[in-house]
């Protein structure tokens, strides 16, 4: 008898036993295996975070430069607003800093709805953003290709290299990583698109993506033809291609999209085609329509672009187009050596001289004609070092110089996409050269010596950008003749108070670069601070001989003309920048400014209701604007326009002192009272703040609120400041003392102020200074005056 049929016969169904074994088993088995190729994947993704973590996590106690961060983040009227309705809709409609990165500058916007003006938090958003992009670049590399280890390696080269902490480490350069990440993301949906198969959805999700980055930043214009190049290695797509690539082996075991079993059981590749509806079509001419909705992105992208750049582009006649050729040959160059010997690094490189030595030119054109023709000559048999090459090319197109924006020629932050396609080559190469496993051993040593060091120059490349001074510094220890890196650390030193250190750094701008206007407004700064008006006023001249567009120079001197008492002057430098710049929430401010001195509050409404439209988040325009309405006896709206302000800016303190007064006038004296304490906590130094505090002291109706002790010491602070030479500073310690029961010194101190008022010829003070004398000479403190006599108090 067979015992084993027997057993078999015997044994319960498989549901009697507790349910069904064999699905489970079979369950657990591929959750094992699923576990088992996830494990290291993910733990290289975890390391690749590590080590951006590393080298970035420094910046989180970083602040902003000097450096475009300001206008980027807290005079952005669009960022400092806030993620609201308005800001986003303004973001996607409106230009700022002649840019249109609408997705950039929402990222901004959150940023500060969360961290506000803290830098850490910017620097931190940046910094994730960089490690996700990290991950991806490792993650589609390794299913396109199926190589874990060198894709772990390329993407280790991009995470930490040195020429990444301009794009990671500047908060302003949020384009790069924004657009970094959204580029990884086209890559994968790209690569999915292609291994399981032709699909509308796939392929809208593709360009969806590929509209997100250009909203990031206009640079990935050139991935649809990037495309074409994966589509030669290792997608294998192209016809003819030796070399096909199928996908790494998906997790579940299974055959991957594309890939199918033939009867003999070996695998072979299906084609997966573009368009089924193109089958007549030429496969390669199939792949090159298959793009064309891509590049259809890029047409209105590079239109927008160009469009609203078009005024910062420099003609011909300004930068000849001979010098750009020979800029672009040299930068690629040195972009390849950089890649190999990242030091010299610096924030601004100079322009260069209009004549390039013919050796260099010559020499960077045969290095680059050379390379190109060993990798097309080699393609077949190194597919890598073709793609890896015009990637580098390719990317680095519209940013090499041709179309020259502004001054900058070569930057750090163009490689930051551009430059994995030579570590792609690098990598690859390295590794068909290593074809024995001692080859190997010895090539993964080398890797393993040569990424901590690579860590730590990245590391102290990224220290350089803890601060202005720090940055600009170092760019004037890496570079000669650098005026912008001169100018830039003068106004670093300016905010600490080192204005002669600033001064020498300012001229020495203007020695390399006599034509660049800002280092000469920035001396004209200078030397209005340190009141020598005149000197100030002729610089600001000059410089608008140089540059009359030149908006800074004209609103400040505007300024100084207005401090001149010369208003028709300042009025009329005010109205010419606005000429050449309209949408200038700043010098909108300073002109309602010089109305509102005028009396002209119509006219100063208008123009702060224009600065406030302009710049939403303008604390100081908010309380400009109720200023204006409390001077035409609109209280309401003035209130309004105060609460905005301190709303925008808690410790404004001139908010808070435009508030109490309104407070005070309403017969609000305790809350009058507490703004009126915080503006002179915030800003004792503004004489009218303890003179108001120690008026209302000294006169409130409200006698549980009355100090005179406290209004005689805030008088007497006001008085030593102003030398006893103010009629209302004399006239609220007058008030102050006879509030404290001390009227032999009130007396002394009113008719000080009537003497002053004598000399000047100011009938009204004199008048108003007698009643006071009356007053105080009968032992009567102030709030005993008649309310007509009151009301002709000259007030702080």
């Amino acid at each position: 008898m067979d015992h084993r049929r027997n057993n078999s016969r015997s044994a319960p169904p498989a549901e009697q036993q507790g349910g069904l074994r064999g699905p489970p088993k079979l369950a657990d088995d591929h959750a094992a295996r699923l576990s088992r190729r996830l494990a290291l994947p993910l733990a290289i993704c975890a390391l690749l975070s590590l080590a951006v973590g590393l080298v970035f996590a420094q910046t989180l106690t970083h602040g902003f430069v000097n450096l475009d961060d300001a206008k980027y983040v807290y005079e952005n009227p669009w960022t400092a607003e806030g993620l609201t309705v308005h800001s986003i809709r303004g973001a996607f409609t409106h230009v700022y800093a002649s840019n249109w990165v609408p997705l950039t500058w929402i990222s901004l916007m959150a940023d500060y709805q969360f961290y506000g003006l803290h830098a850490g938090g910017y620097h931190l958003t940046n910094m994730l953003l960089h490690a996700a992009t990290a991950m991806l670049l490792f993650l589609v590399l390794w299913r396109m290709t199926g190589r874990l280890w060198l894709s772990a390696l390329v993407a280790a080269l991009f995470a930490v290299h040195p020429l990444r902490a301009e794009s990671v480490a500047w908060v302003t350069e949020r384009k790069d990583v924004l657009s970094g990440l959204f580029f990884m993301l086209t890559l994968v949906a790209y690569v999915n698109y292609v291994h399981r198969g032709p699909s509308l959805w796939r392929y809208l999700l593709v360009m969806a993506l590929f509209a997100l980055g250009l909203l990031s930043k206009a640079m990935l214009v050139t991935l649809p033809a990037l495309l074409l190049l994966l589509d030669y290695w290792p997608l294998g797509r192209l016809a003819g291609s030796a070399h096909r690539q199928t996908s790494p082996q998906p997790l579940a075991g299974r055959p991957a999209r594309g890939v199918a079993n033939t009867k003999a059981g070996t695998r072979r590749r299906v084609r997966c085609s573009p368009q089924t509806a193109l089958g007549h079509i030429p496969l390669s001419w199939r792949l090159v329509i298959e793009k064309l909705p891509l590049a259809f992105l890029v047409v209105v992208c590079s239109t927008i672009t160009l469009s609203i750049q078009g005024r910062a582009l420099a003609s011909s006649d300004v930068i000849p187009w001979e010098w750009r050729i020979q800029s672009a040959l040299i930068s690629y160059v040195i972009y390849l050596r950089q890649l190999f010997l990242p030091v010299g690094l610096a924030a601004v490189y100079p322009p260069g001289v209009l004549h390039f030595p013919i050796w260099k030119v010559l020499g960077s054109a045969l290095i680059l004609i050379a390379v190109t023709a060993a990798v097309v000559l080699r393609r077949r048999r190194y597919p890598y070092l073709l793609v890896g090459w015009f990637w580098y090319l390719g990317m680095l197109l519209p940013v090499i110089g041709l179309l020259h924006v502004g001054l900058t020629a070569r930057a750090d932050r163009f490689t930051y996409l551009p430059e994995i396609g030579l570590c792609v080559a690098l990598v690859w190469a390295a590794a068909d050269a290593c074809r024995s496993s001692r080859a190997r051993r010895r090539a993964g040593w080398a890797a393993l010596l040569a990424l901590p060091v690579l860590l730590g120059c990245g590391w102290r490349q990224v220290s350089f950008w803890r601060d202005s001074e720090t940055l600009w510094t170092h760019a004037l220890a890496c570079t000669s003749g650098n005026s912008v890196a001169h100018n830039s650390l003068g106004v670093a030193l300016v905010a600490q108070g080192r204005l002669d250190e600033a001064l020498k750094h300012y001229q020495a701008a203007m020695a390399i670069d006599p034509q660049d206007a800002d280092p000469g407004c920035n001396v004209a700064g200078i030397l209005a601070t340190q009141g020598r008006v005149e000197e100030a006023v002729a610089g600001y001249k000059k410089v608008l001989e140089i540059e009359p567009d030149h908006v800074k120079a004209r609103s400040d001197l505007g300024d100084l003309l207005t401090q001149l008492g010369r208003l028709d002057e300042a009025a009329a430098c005010y109205e010419k920048a606005l000429e050449y710049q309209s949408d200038d929430a700043l010098v909108h401010r300073n002109l309602g400014d010089l109305l509102g001195r005028l009396g002209r509050y119509d006219e100063a409404i208008a123009h702060f209701q224009r600065a406030v439209e302009l710049a939403p988040a303008d604390a100081a325009a908010h309380n400009n604007l109720g200023m204006a309405y409390q001077a035409e006896g609109k209280t309401e709206l003035a209130m309004t326009h105060f609460r905005q302000a301190l709303a925008l800016r808690p410790n404004n303190a001139e908010a808070h002192y435009n508030v109490a007064v309104a407070l005070a006038n309403e017969g609000r004296f305790s809350e009058a009272f507490r703004h009126c304490r915080e503006a002179v906590q915030l800003r004792p130094d503004k004489i009218a703040f303890p003179q108001r505090l120690a008026w209302m002291l000294a006169t409130c109706p409200d006698a549980s609120l009355r100090n005179g002790k406290e209004a005689i010491e805030l008088g007497e602070r006001v008085n030593r400041f102003c030398r006893g030479q103010r009629i209302d500073a004399l006239d609220t310690l007058a008030a102050a003392y006879a509030e404290g029961g001390r009227f032999a010194e009130a007396v002394a101190t009113a008719r000080q102020a009537w003497d002053i008022a004598r000399q000047r010829d100011d009938r009204a003070s004199m008048d108003a200074m007698q009643a006071r004398l009356a007053l105080y000479q009968k032992g009567k403190p102030f709030r005993q005056m008649p309310s007509a006599a009151r009301a002709s108090s000259p007030k702080p």
